[in-house]
């Protein structure tokens, strides 16, 4: 027998368990494949040593997969239910793929009155009494108001809130927003450009959203604008739709600059205002537009509000002592005024 026929030969042989085979490409668009992929790609050597007979590449947000059509078929429904753990969980291990693999669900024990979980995978709830409130006028209405002393969870139950309607395909986007006033400084002697001038008020908020999305992913969500993060000067004119929207610190803003962003309310859209009526910064004899809010709106339908104490504080323990006293500082001095009128 010639060369030539005995290589047809062999290729003839093969030809069946060569025609079945195919190739899919599976890109993975919503969550970080860095976590996906697990450190030094061990999540995806699992993956491979449970499907020995599939071909499986991954590069960048993509996993090409080659092989026969039926194991292909049973690796893209688990490769799903894996994206969908990750992307719930923001973490993935090999403990995690074994019971996806098994059909034993995510192995993970449910906890109750969960908004999402941090980059850690750690359980992000509400604690009980305002912090609940707080999540409940949010399902109830579609602007809420939450005031409260410096570490009682407005602000970060509120983007908590925020990413996991994002996260459930509710919305579209994220828009947060702070106004820029100087707390004993001023923003001309700051270095850097407006950018940078502007950022430091801002931190607050991406340190939230970084306890919440892996950093890679929430780059690029910022990038498309997926989620904003902006002063509250940059609100003027637009139109906010599909979206949470949240204004912090709005003690400090002017009635001018409230009614400007509260005004801004598109469709589809819940607005969370938060701030801190003992901490106002604006200049002496200017009126906070969140306390002027407060009192305009107290009785208009569709608006709830909440109203946190040091109770709610779940800081450090010392936070709570020093709200407390200069609470207690404040009503001795108004006392004494008040001796001293008489």
């Amino acid at each position: 027998m010639c060369l030539l026929t005995k290589s047809l030969r062999i290729f003839a042989d093969a030809l069946p368990r060569i025609l079945p085979m195919i190739e899919k490409h599976i890109i993975l668009d919503d969550i970080d494949p860095v976590v996906f992929y697990g450190v030094n790609n061990c999540n995806m050597h699992t993956l491979k040593a449970m499907y020995p007979k599939l071909r499986i590449v991954a590069r960048g947000d993509v996993i090409k997969v080659m092989g026969d059509e039926e194991q292909m078929a049973d690796i893209e429904e688990n490769i799903g239910k894996m994206r969908k753990h990750c992307l719930e969980f923001n973490t993935l291990d090999e403990r995690d793929i074994l019971h996806i693999l098994k059909g034993e669900g995510t192995g993970r024990e449910q906890v109750k009155d969960v908004l999402v979980y941090s980059v850690q995978g750690r359980p992000i709830q509400p604690r009980k009494g305002n912090q609940q409130e707080l999540v409940r006028l949010f399902r109830e209405k579609d602007m809420l108001f939450a005031v409260g002393p410096a570490g009682s969870g407005k602000t970060y139950v509120s983007i908590a809130l925020a990413v996991r309607a994002l996260k459930n395909k509710e919305i579209r986007k994220i828009i947060l927003s702070r106004p820029a006033v100087e707390a004993g400084e001023k923003l001309g002697f700051l270095p850097g450009d407006m950018k940078e001038k502007i950022d430091p008020y801002l931190q607050p908020l991406y340190d939230a959203l970084e306890d919440m999305i892996p950093a890679p992913r929430l780059h690029e969500m910022m990038e498309q604008k997926i989620i904003q993060i902006a002063p509250l000067a940059f609100m003027r004119g637009r139109t906010l739709n599909d979206a949470v929207v949240i204004l912090d610190e709005a003690q400090n803003t002017t009635r001018e600059q409230i009614k400007m962003f509260l005004t801004r309310m598109g469709t589809n859209t819940k607005i969370i205002v938060t701030g801190d009526i003992s901490q106002i910064d604006l200049p002496p004899r200017t009126r906070s537009g969140l306390v002027d809010a407060l009192y305009t709106l107290r009785d208009i339908e569709g608006i709830g509000f909440v109203t946190m104490t040091k109770d709610d504080i779940v800081r450090h323990r010392l936070v709570s002592r020093i709200v407390e006293a200069y609470e207690q500082q404040h009503n001795n001095i108004d006392s004494d005024e008040s001796i001293d009128q008489n």
